[in-house]
């Protein structure tokens, strides 16, 4: 049966939770579509976490980041979307996502949201 894009983020237990450790994708296949023009943008979706009692599953992310393929989304709603709804599925110590979109009438575009969120 064909994979789907799904919002859906599947989690497992951090194999070592009492210890501070990174993890970092590289999701360099992303697209979702301008909500302007509804012209197809594409980026470079870079995750880096520290997990707590819980990590994300690779392929429910893969599916999850397919699920925008089809949504009109700005650059800077999409790479907050994202880390909201990673931070809501397993809670990590910290997180970063970027999201580095390609060139769109001369302008590349890179958004990246932290959490915790840090003074302004």
């Amino acid at each position: 049966m064909p994979s789907t894009p799904s919002k859906k983020l599947d989690t497992f237990e951090n194999p070592q939770p009492g210890r501070n450790y990174e993890i970092r994708f590289d999701c360099p296949e992303f697209t979702c579509l301008c909500p302007v023009t509804g012209q197809p943008d594409f980026a470079t979706i870079k995750i880096s976490y520290v997990p707590d009692e819980t990590c994300v599953e690779l392929k429910s992310l893969k599916m999850y980041l397919w699920s925008f393929r089809d949504e009109g989304q700005f650059h800077e709603a999409v790479t907050n979307r994202i880390l909201d709804d990673l931070v809501a599925a397993i809670s990590p110590r910290q997180m970063t996502v970027i999201g580095d979109f390609w060139v769109r009438g001369g302008i590349t575009t890179v958004v990246e949201a932290k959490h915790p969120n840090p003074s302004l």
